[in-house]
């Protein structure tokens, strides 16, 4: 099975793009499922029950988030009633809307899809991720396992995916919006990427306007994130499942202009 990966969509204009470019890769590439970081799909951060169904129409399975998850308060509900989005899986389980982990049957195969948020530098006091994944394997239904681990720092990235070596499908990071150069299969059979990048304008900070964050960087003031525009990129992992074992026996990075 193939499974691609894309990284955070920033905005409507993100949106717009994967849009545009999304069916035709899907063609090309003979993609089976998508999966998209779809926490900034808002403009403003955060997301909205019209951007994820704006992902959906675009051809995306399966929607997980992360730190920005409920910038939105009219999202909650969409979050709370969706089986196709996931949220980061160590909020408080009694009282975070949404659920860590999301079984989705394909028709062809179950396909388990889990989110867990960092806890280094991501400035939240959220349960260990460590322990938050081993509680969602647990509930996993399929043998294809996805994991996108929302976090800030490449050690903890790094960490979790031999940490999920041989036990989940494809471990792909999100969050920092620059694309890794470790698109790679780990010894025990887990497709793995540090970071899998930003869908959005190319000359940007993370999507912002580049004035805007220099400007704050120097001044330490807050400042409104507005987003950038010109150019777009998509940048996205592809990933061949055996649908036997559920391991991964190829791994490839995309960057689609």
């Amino acid at each position: 099975m193939r499974i691609l990966c894309i990284g955070d969509v920033v905005g409507n204009i993100g949106c717009n793009f994967l849009r545009s470019k999304l069916p035709t890769i899907k063609k090309i590439k003979a993609i089976d499922f998508v999966v998209c970081n779809g926490e900034n799909s808002s403009d403003g951060n955060g997301i909205t029950p019209t951007s994820a169904k704006f992902l959906f129409d675009s051809g995306v399975d399966a929607i997980t988030l992360g730190n920005h998850t409920f910038r939105r308060k009219e999202a909650y509900e969409y979050i709370d009633e969706s089986p196709f989005v996931a949220r980061p899986a160590n909020f408080p389980e009694k009282t975070t809307p949404g659920t860590g982990i999301i079984n989705i049957d394909t028709g062809r195969r179950i396909i388990s899809v889990i989110n867990v948020m960092g806890n280094m530098c991501m400035d939240n006091n959220l349960n260990c991720a460590f322990e938050t994944v081993d509680k969602m394997l647990e509930k996993a239904e399929g043998k294809i396992k996805i994991v996108d681990f929302h976090a800030e720092t490449t050690s903890e990235k790094r960490a979790m995916g031999y940490y999920l070596d041989g036990r989940a499908s494809v471990v792909f990071g999100t969050h920092t919006h620059v694309q890794t150069s470790d698109c790679q299969i780990l010894p025990k059979g887990t497709g793995y990427i540090t970071d899998v990048g930003m869908t959005g304008t190319i000359h940007s900070v993370l999507g912002v306007k580049t004035e805007i964050i220099i400007e704050k960087l120097k001044t330490k003031l807050p400042a409104r994130f507005d987003l950038a525009s010109g150019e777009c990129k998509m940048e996205c992992s592809l990933f061949d499942v055996d649908e036997k074992t559920g391991l991964c026996i190829s791994a490839e990075s995309l960057r689609i202009e």
